[in-house]
Order: C-alpha cells, then sequence, then structure tokens
C-alpha cells in the first residue's frame, strides 16, 4: 500500500493542519480506487460523491472553515474570511458540502473520470487503470481544497482550531 511521505514535524499550525488533512484525503482516495474497479455503471461517480461530501467538511474543519466554525467568529473576522473565500474564488469552503455541490464542483475533470469509467471494462489493466484514475482524481479534488484552505487561512489571518480528539 502506498503511504504519503512522512514530513519533518513543524511548529507552523498550518503545516499540522495541511498534514492531518492529507492523511485523512489520502485514506479516502484509497476508497475511491478500489470503488473505481467496480464494473458497475455510475458506481465511482456516486461513490466518489460520498466520499467527498463527507471528507471536505473534514479538511475545512482542520482549518476552521466549516459553516459553524465560520458562524461563532466575529462579525469583522468572519467579513474578511468572506472576502478571501472570494478571492481565492473556492465554491466549496464555508458552504454545507451537499453531494449535488460535489458533482458540480468536479464537472472540470468529466474526461477524467469518463476515461475512468471507460478503463475498468478492459479485463485487469483496465480496472489498474481506474483504480489509479479514482485516486488520482479524488486526491486531485482534495489536494485543491486543501491549497483553497490554506490560502482563505492565510489571507484572512485566521486562527486555526485546535486539533479534535482523533488527532
Amino acid at each position: 500500500m502506498f503511504l504519503p511521505r512522512r514530513r519533518p514535524p513543524t511548529d507552523s499550525p498550518i503545516d499540522a493542519a495541511v498534514l492531518r488533512a492529507q492523511h485523512l484525503l489520502h485514506r479516502r482516495a484509497m476508497v475511491a480506487a478500489v470503488a473505481s474497479t467496480v464494473p458497475v455503471p455510475g458506481l465511482d461517480w456516486a461513490v466518489d460523491a460520498a466520499l467527498l461530501a463527507r471528507l471536505l467538511p473534514k479538511i475545512s474543519a482542520e482549518f476552521g472553515l466549516t459553516p459553524q466554525q465560520l458562524n461563532q467568529l466575529d462579525p469583522q473576522k468572519h467579513e474578511q474570511v468572506q472576502k478571501a473565500v472570494a478571492m481565492v474564488g473556492s465554491v466549496l469552503i464555508g458552504k454545507f458540502i451537499t453531494k449535488d455541490l460535489v458533482l458540480k464542483a468536479v464537472k472540470t475533470l468529466g474526461m477524467r473520470m469518463t476515461t475512468r469509467q471507460l478503463a475498468k471494462y478492459v479485463p485487469l489493466a483496465g480496472q489498474a487503470v481506474a483504480a489509479a484514475l479514482g485516486y488520482a482524481t479524488l486526491r486531485y479534488i482534495g489536494q485543491q481544497h486543501i491549497q483553497d484552505c490554506v490560502r482563505v487561512v492565510q489571507a484572512a489571518g485566521l486562527a486555526l482550531p485546535a486539533p479534535g480528539p482523533e488527532h
């Protein structure tokens, strides 16, 4: 099994949040890879949407950017975060994430997803390609979200929440 490279410990709260988010992302991307090998039409899309609908809020939470966390900010800081979100151009930060919202956000990856759908019907090699594309697709979306979260936190000067109990 592929494990992400471990970075040396850091004192930066942002770096620590990125590492925690990447760990979550890797685990979910492996699930997407496995689901991509099952030759049931549309199953991988449904699994990806469900995984992302649960994963993206957890990543946002690492950076203090869930709707609940943002509602607890003072109005001035909340406005700074909203401006930073607009500047970054993310449609997923600070929103209640649903499967429909996730599917709209991944439309830009349509060709990669379609290739994955077709590849899994080719015996063995096709399933390996589908698994690799499934992993890469989910990983790409998650990495983009992590980068967006970091840019928003930095632009708004937002203090990160303490890590949750599972960390």
